[in-house]
Formats: structure tokens, sequence, C-alpha cells
């Protein structure tokens, strides 16, 4: 990995709960074949598992790259050197550097090197390539003619089963009123919801405990209301 970054060890497919994005996923799991290139393009807000998906495609593919640059935007586009070479270029949070005119050259040669060599390179940003302000007409041209995938929400109820998966495959039960209890008691978007299993997964380990609601009442407090 690039520059020290590191991948989220649960950042895997089997973790990843589709939901609406089936057709996505479907897409990234032939993307990593080994007769998968090409170019995509994942849209989402924050907490859609765009970042999940970019690394799991790194999982999948040894000697691949993620380079989320929000965190690496201030290194310069160097960071980029080289990238070619990998057997995918993973790059998140594009709306960071787009209308940067150095950034946007080195991402134009690198598109362009990854093409040569029938490589692959997934793409991820909070819009959409038309979106973005891109000042370089070939970069922009480019990239809009990527497969675009634009990442949808989950309900309620399909976080509870996302949360109830990731339990699982860390070999723990998570009731379903404890996922209500989340739900209720704290910001209902599934990077916070995630962030607080880690912790009541390091807890449950500690404590040899089960979920239950007692234990995170122990572990959180009280939570945040909702104006219940």
């Amino acid at each position: 990995m690039p520059l020290g970054v590191r991948l989220q060890d649960r950042a895997v497919f089997a973790s990843f709960y589709a939901g609406a994005n089936a057709q996505a996923i479907d897409w990234l799991r032939r993307f990593v074949q080994p007769a998968g290139r090409g170019v995509g393009w994942l849209q989402g807000a924050v907490g859609s598992g765009k970042s999940h998906l970019l690394q799991a495609v790194c999982a999948q593919l040894p000697g691949s790259g993620y380079f989320p640059l929000n965190e690496l935007a201030a290194l310069g586009p160097g960071v980029l050197e080289g990238a070619e070479s990998l057997s995918a270029v993973c790059l998140d949070d594009l709306q960071r550097v787009a209308g940067d005119a150095a950034w946007e050259a080195a991402l134009f040669r690198l598109y362009v090197e990854v093409d040569l060599r029938g490589g692959r390179l997934l793409l991820a940003a909070d819009q959409s390539p038309a979106q973005l302000p891109f000042g370089l007409p070939d970069l922009a041209s480019r990239y809009a003619a990527a497969p675009l995938f634009v990442l949808q929400p989950l309900d309620e109820a399909q976080q509870r089963d996302a949360l109830r998966l990731r339990a699982q495959l860390r070999g723990l039960e998570l009731p379903e009123e404890t996922a209500l209890y989340l739900q209720r008691r704290f910001p209902r978007d599934m990077a916070t919801l995630q962030g607080l299993l880690d912790t009541l997964d390091v807890a449950s380990l500690a404590e040899q405990r089960r979920l239950t609601l007692p234990f995170i009442r122990d572990v959180l407090g009280s939570g945040l209301p909702q104006g219940e």
C-alpha cells in the first residue's frame, strides 16, 4: 500500500450488505476477476460504502493500491507516481482534487497509462464526473464514459440487517432490540453505527459479555436522543 495507507481489516465484499446496490456489487466482482479490466466510478454520500468497496477490491487483488485523496491531496500528485504498474488503482474522494490543474494532469496521465496496460482503475466521489468541476476536458470526458454506479443508502431495516451481518462475521450475535437501540440513540448513518459496533466488539471480547442492552448502556452510555 502506498505511503503507509492501510486497508480496514473488515472492508471486504463479504461484510458489505448490498441492499439496493446489487448491480454495483456484481460489476465489482467481475472487475476483480483475472479477466477484469477497465474503469468504473462509484458515487455516493458519506457512509454509503464507497470506501468499503474500493478497499474490498484491493483486498481481492494483490499488488493493488488504495488512495484516499482526502488524506493524500496535501502531499501533491506525486503520490501517484508508479501507480500505473499496480494491479488495480482505487482512488477515493475525487471531489477533493477536482479543479486542481496539477492533480488533473497527473490523473490524466494515470488514466492513459492504465488504459494502455489494460489495467484496472476504480474511482469514487460524492458526485458524478459530470457534476465535479474538472477543468481538463479530456479527463472529464474519459471519466464520464466510465460505468457509473450511484450507491443507494440503506433504510433502517436494512441498516439492522447490515449490522447483524457484520456482527455475525465477528462471531457476535446482535439481537434486534440491540440494533434498534443503536439506531434510536445514536446518529443513523452506517459509518457511525459500524463504528459503534467496532467499539462493542472490542469491549465484548475484553469482558466476555454478549451484546445485551445493559452491556451496551455500560459501554456507550445513553447515546444521543433523536428527539424521542
